[in-house]
C-alpha cells in the first residue's frame, strides 16, 4: 500500500476502481466464510465436545464472550490499518478464527447430541438468502445507511447486556430476542453494504469484508437458535 496516495472512497471512485473493490470485498467475504466452514468442522471433530460444557456454564460462557469481544476489537482495529496489508490480513484471520472457536460448542450439539445436520443446513439457507436479499436492496436503491451505525451501537450495548444478565442469572431470553437478534444482524449487513457504496475507501476490502463476514456469522448464529427454539 502506497502510503502517499490517498484512495477515493467508493461513490467517489471511477467506475473500474469502484467495480473492482466491491469484487474483492466479497471474494475475501467468500474465502473468509469457506475458511471459516472448514475450521470449524475440524474443531467440532477434534475438540468439539471438550468445548461443549463451555454452553452450560453460565460463567465460562460470559468470560468467552467478553474475550471474544476483545479479540473483535482487535480484529477491527487491525484489519482497518492503513499502514500494512499485512496487518488487514492477520485481523480478518484472527476474526475468522475467533468466530469457528464460538460456533463449535453449539454446532457440536447440534451435529452429535441432536444429530440434525439438516438444521445447520437450513440455517446456512436461510441466511444466505436474507444476505442476498438485502444485498440487492442496498445497491438497486443506493441509499445511505449510515445513520444506523449509532442504533447498532446503543442496540449492541443492550443486546450484550441482556445475554450476560441471563448467563448470570440463569434465564432464558427465549425465540423473540432471537427474532430481534436476526433483525439486528440484518440491519448490520445494510448497514455495512450501504458502507460499500458510500463510506469506505476503495483500499478498504479487508476491512469490509470482515465487517460483511461479522454480520453474516451473528445471522447465522441466531438462526441456528431459532431453528433450535422451534423444534420445542
Amino acid at each position: 500500500m502506497d502510503a502517499s496516495y490517498s484512495y477515493p472512497i467508493a461513490s467517489q471512485a471511477s467506475a473500474a476502481d469502484r467495480g473492482l473493490f466491491i469484487q474483492r470485498t466479497y471474494i475475501h467475504t467468500g474465502a473468509a466464510i469457506l475458511a471459516f466452514a472448514l475450521l470449524t468442522c475440524f474443531l467440532v471433530n477434534t475438540i468439539g465436545e471438550m468445548l461443549l460444557p463451555l454452553m452450560s456454564n453460565r460463567f465460562a460462557w460470559i468470560a468467552l464472550m467478553v474475550g471474544f469481544m476483545g479479540v473483535s476489537w482487535l480484529a477491527d482495529t487491525w484489519a482497518q490499518s492503513d499502514t500494512s496489508i499485512g496487518m488487514q490480513y492477520a485481523g480478518l484471520t484472527l476474526y475468522v478464527v475467533a468466530e469457528a472457536f464460538i460456533f463449535t460448542p453449539l454446532l457440536t450439539l447440534v451435529v452429535f447430541y441432536l444429530k440434525d445436520l439438516d438444521l445447520i443446513w437450513n440455517a446456512a439457507g436461510m441466511t444466505g438468502f436474507l444476505f442476498a436479499g438485502i444485498t440487492m436492496f442496498a445497491f438497486i436503491t443506493r441509499k445511505n445507511f449510515s445513520w444506523l451505525g449509532g442504533i447498532l451501537c446503543v442496540g449492541g450495548w443492550i443486546a450484550m447486556g441482556l445475554i450476560v444478565l441471563g448467563a448470570i442469572f440463569g434465564f432464558s431470553l427465549g425465540l423473540w430476542f432471537c427474532v430481534a437478534m436476526a433483525l439486528f444482524a440484518c440491519g448490520s449487513l445494510l448497514y455495512t453494504t450501504s458502507n460499500m457504496i458510500h463510506v469506505y475507501r476503495t483500499d478498504q476490502h479487508v476491512a469490509a469484508s470482515l465487517a460483511l463476514f461479522a454480520g453474516i456469522a451473528l445471522l447465522f448464529w441466531y438462526m441456528i437458535q431459532i431453528l433450535l427454539r422451534s423444534r420445542d
